[in-house]
């Protein structure tokens, strides 16, 4: 098992580079993601994005998936569905799956969704 002083040492290692938690489903391991993500925001300013097949509305219901949510900007949820696959969608699959701005959608009490096209392809939060 790797700690999370480790961990923090490979991400620091490039200083360009933001994080993305996905695989496995982070979520799975909340508690975990949400003490590394804390370290992140504590020692850089780099990005957070999570991937995730649950939908947002159901993490902010289980304490351990909100405070993950608490640490991170960017939260694709919602599961592929391949009936739904979309190649020219920006960072997802499926067209049920949803950009959100975190910190927005947890301090408004809903969902704000980020809208990525070929024109606006970086995100502003």
């Amino acid at each position: 098992m790797t700690s999370t002083d480790e961990l923090m040492k490979e991400i620091m290692s490039d200083p360009f580079a933001n994080v993305t938690f996905s695989g496995g489903d982070p979520m799975f391991q909340a508690k975990g993601f949400a003490e590394l993500a804390r370290a992140i925001r504590e020692q850089s300013s780099k990005s957070i994005w999570c991937f995730t097949g649950y939908l947002f509305e159901n993490l902010v219901k289980n304490p351990e998936q909100l405070e993950l949510l608490r640490q991170i900007d960017v939260l694709v949820d919602g599961p592929f569905v391949q009936e739904l696959r979309d190649e020219d969608l920006f960072f997802r699959g499926s067209s049920n799956q949803r950009i959100i701005n975190v910190q927005k959608s947890l301090k408004e009490g809903r969902v704000i969704e980020l809208n990525l096209t070929t024109e606006n392809p970086n995100p502003v939060l």
